[in-house]
């Protein structure tokens, strides 16, 4: 049970940090979040170069959804859209620039909802459709189903009209070398694309697309094909895309988890995305916690759960974790000073 509990808390406040969320708006108001994923960066490592090309990738989807809801689209055609975008470029876990699982495979999951009614549709583990945001849509539509998997998903896509590739199409060098040094360490990394969108109709909607888990085993699924962990969207509420560690998501329904919040507790969209607050660099024991009383800071009762934040204190220092970076502490200073427009962009 304390696992679990661990685990609760560790989705909660990913789901802070990373996910995109709309609220129901007046009428011919519209509105259109996107997100590339919780992959890590460092600052150190993101060349001005390779920065301006993953800008432009993302400024290129947001506007293939904008044209869509300004001249007065659905929230639907415009996630699918957008996240259409990201999935034929390589810079994103998602389509074309998957991961590899650790077979040396790709396989890739996807899910989208309309909030207006609550229908779904996802696939899960396909290998051969080029755009598997438009596989879920097509469940969605075109069958009672919710949710298709593996071989039966990538015939049905094929049986539909859908674009077909050779699996080959989802090679890229850049992800083949990763997974081989991730599998001389038995490291994990996860990464997601993601949308929500609100139209002038009032309709939500929220789609994500994922490459799944680099060196993931055994046809792992995480939450994105998964309504109500990685994805969900009702117009009462929200539209949630989320993107971490999916078995997280999935143990706590969180996307589900923050709508019903939101509509039998009456919670105001913050208050049911940050119902969990406390991160940390790495879990520990209950019992180390237990036996060491005075290593305490917060007692339990004024917080709903912990998580596991790596790299959480970034640019300043956690002993035994990372140092203090003090160039970037300079560059955010200067900046600030400077009126902070250049470093929050």
């Amino acid at each position: 049970m304390k696992n679990i509990r661990n685990a609760l808390g560790t989705i909660v406040v990913l789901v802070l940090s990373i996910i995109q969320v709309a609220e129901a708006k007046p009428k011919e108001k519209f509105a259109l979040v996107i997100h590339g994923g919780a992959g890590t960066i460092l600052k150190k490592n993101m060349t001005p170069k390779k920065e301006a090309v993953y800008r432009a990738k993302l400024e290129e989807s947001l506007k293939a959804g904008y044209k869509i809801l300004s001249s007065g689209g659905t929230a639907l055609d415009a996630v699918e859209a957008t996240i259409h975008v990201m999935e034929d470029s390589p810079l994103f876990n998602a389509g074309k620039g998957a991961v590899f699982t650790n077979a040396g495979t790709n396989e890739l999951d996807a899910a989208i909802m309309n909030g207006a009614d609550l229908k779904a549709g996802a696939v899960a583990g396909v290998k051969t459709v080029k755009n598997p945001i438009t596989a879920a849509r097509k469940v969605m539509e075109k069958t009672w189903h919710v949710l298709l998997a593996g071989e039966g998903a990538d015939k049905f896509a094929a049986e539909e009209g859908l674009e077909i590739v050779d699996p080959k199409y989802f090679y890229t060098e850049r992800r083949w070398k990763a997974i081989q040094k991730m599998k001389k360490n038995e490291q994990k990394k996860y990464g997601t694309v993601g949308c929500v969108a609100l139209d002038k109709d009032g309709n939500l909607a929220a789609g994500t697309s994922t490459g799944g888990m680099t060196n993931k085993r055994w046809g792992r699924v995480g939450d994105v094909p998964i309504i109500g962990a990685g994805t969900y969207a009702n117009n009462e509420t929200c539209a949630v895309s989320a993107t971490g560690t999916g078995e997280y998501f999935i143990r706590a329904a969180v996307a589900h988890d923050i709508s019903a919040l939101m509509e039998y507790k009456r919670y105001s969209l913050i208050k049911a995305s940050k119902k969990v607050i406390v991160s940390c660099e790495k879990l520990i024991d209950t019992e180390f916690v237990k036996s060491n009383p005075e290593k305490i800071t917060i007692p339990y009762i004024f917080v709903d759960a912990v998580i596991e934040q790596p790299l959480g204190g970034y640019p300043t220092s956690v002993y035994n974790y990372y140092e203090h970076d003090s160039a970037h502490i300079t560059e955010y200073q200067e900046k600030a000073r400077a009126g902070g427009k250049d470093y929050s962009d």
